[in-house]
């Protein structure tokens, strides 16, 4: 791991503990019983001294119920958590101990990975075993329970405090299982109950929710018109790669632009950064709307408004095909798009509106500064804006309602590389422009879309 001066630490404990049980399917309340007994003998073991964690990546063994014995005599109960990053090996290499410092944009936090294990012991001198024969019918269940369990720590806190709030999440953990088992069991069936976990909106901390759940908009006291618990939503610990390939959130690693007065309103949540040459189409020079609107489908699915898959070029033509926008012949084509068919394919697709702001020139993009900055706090929504030939995305802007200064953060579509991160933001393909970006003597559509209101 990379030593860092970062003192945001998130610990995440994983494992698989083995729920069994009998159920006796004529007696309803032996079933119940049944079932919190089993959970009560997992609730034990997390309770006993044959609990240990183990630090991946590194020789690290503790056991938090044994007076915190740890592999490691320099690794105590008083250690400071940021302490382990030094025994903790980089991936990318045997032996290799982390020497470099993260990049001081990078403020996401550091996690440490851990691996929930059970001490096996040899059992003693035990009494004779006695059998008895139960001639009644009941039914075995068994599945495993994947725990997944994290908390949140700064680099100061001990590394004792971190394992004793670990030990009290499995036990949190266990309980939310036991309540979602017996609410959602059916005669002869257990729902497998699966932890995910949630960042909520201005908090640094995780919610862990155990899927099926019930109502929990209202318990966390958030608006119902959100997605915010949706699959989609789920929290992308920082180091883990996207199956997909694409960048998320590249704006995340640029510095903020220095102005007096000026406050940042930016695009909310998670999108993918779609541009020219990905997924093997050759559409430079004239796909950047295209890749545009992909990147706005990519914000409505990675916030759980669709589970539909980011449409390609020839899906986005043939919905404009299906509204009565083009002929037939336009799919397959390398036809340009622009604003409005932009708005016709997220309503025809994913049944979002939008709002369409005309600029007659290109110098009066300065000027619509409480417009971009009240779309931003309201929908949080990447905007796509034509102008001439060209496509962007306006990912937020910089505006000083004093001054009526502004910045436009722009992610820009016509990058042809690969998903090299420094490149991007190095190369200003998502970066911070002025006014004079735009053409000043072109006119500009802008397509705003709408989050929608009832979820």
């Amino acid at each position: 791991m990379v030593l860092t001066d970062n003192n945001n630490f998130i610990f995440r404990l994983k494992g698989v503990l083995e729920f069994s049980c009998e159920l006796d399917s004529s007696n309803e309340a032996h079933g119940q019983s049944s079932i919190s007994k089993a959970f009560q003998v997992l609730r034990s073991r997390i309770s006993s001294e044959s609990l240990v964690f183990m630090v991946c990546n590194s020789p690290i063994l503790l056991w938090p119920n044994k007076a915190f014995h740890s592999t490691l005599e320099s690794v105590s109960e008083e250690t400071p958590c940021r302490d382990v990053q030094q025994h903790i090996e980089l991936e990318d290499g045997p032996n290799r101990k982390a020497s470099k410092r993260r990049d001081k944009k990078d403020a996401s936090p550091i996690v440490v990975n851990l691996k929930l294990l059970m001490e096996v012991t040899e059992s003693g001198n035990a009494g004779a075993l006695s059998l008895c024969r139960v001639t009644k019918k009941q039914r075995c269940v068994m599945m495993p329970l994947c725990m997944d369990c994290v908390i949140n720590a700064g680099g100061h806190d001990t590394l004792g405090s971190v394992c004793s709030g670990l030990v009290e999440a499995l036990h949190a953990e266990l309980s939310d299982m036991e309540q979602t088992v017996l609410k959602y069991r059916k005669d002869k069936t257990l729902p497998v109950p699966q932890p995910f976990h949630f960042q909520l909106p201005a908090s640094d901390r995780l919610v862990t929710v155990i899927y099926p759940a019930g109502e929990l908009h209202s318990k966390h006291d958030l608006l119902s018109e959100r997605p915010y618990f949706r699959r989609a939503n789920t929290f992308h610990f920082p180091g883990e790669p996207y199956k997909d390939g694409y960048l998320r959130n590249p704006h995340t690693h640029l510095t903020a632009p220095s102005m007096e007065d000026a406050k940042l309103y930016v695009v909310r949540g998670v999108y993918s950064y779609h541009h020219y040459m990905q997924d093997r189409v050759d559409d430079n020079g004239w796909g950047c709307a295209y890749r545009s609107l992909q990147t706005i489908c990519s914000w409505f699915q990675q916030q759980g408004y669709t589970e539909r898959t980011v449409p390609t070029h020839k899906q986005i033509q043939q919905a404009l095909v299906d509204v009565g926008d083009k002929e037939p012949s336009f799919v397959g084509s390398r036809q340009w798009i622009g604003s409005i068919e932009v708005q016709a394919v997220l309503n025809q697709l994913l049944g979002v509106n939008s709002k369409i702001l005309f600029v007659s020139r290109g110098s009066e993009l300065a000027s619509k500064g409480r417009e971009l900055a009240n779309h931003f706090q309201t929908e949080g929504t990447p905007i796509m804006i034509g102008g001439g030939v060209l496509a962007h995305t306006i990912l937020g802007v910089a505006w000083s309602e004093t001054s009526g200064q502004i910045r436009f953060l722009i992610l820009d579509p016509h990058y042809t590389g690969g998903e090299d991160l420094q490149t991007i933001t190095d190369k200003g393909w998502c970066g911070w422009k002025g006014p004079e970006f735009w053409d000043q003597n072109a006119y500009y559509n802008l397509c705003l879309p709408q989050t929608p209101k009832i979820i």
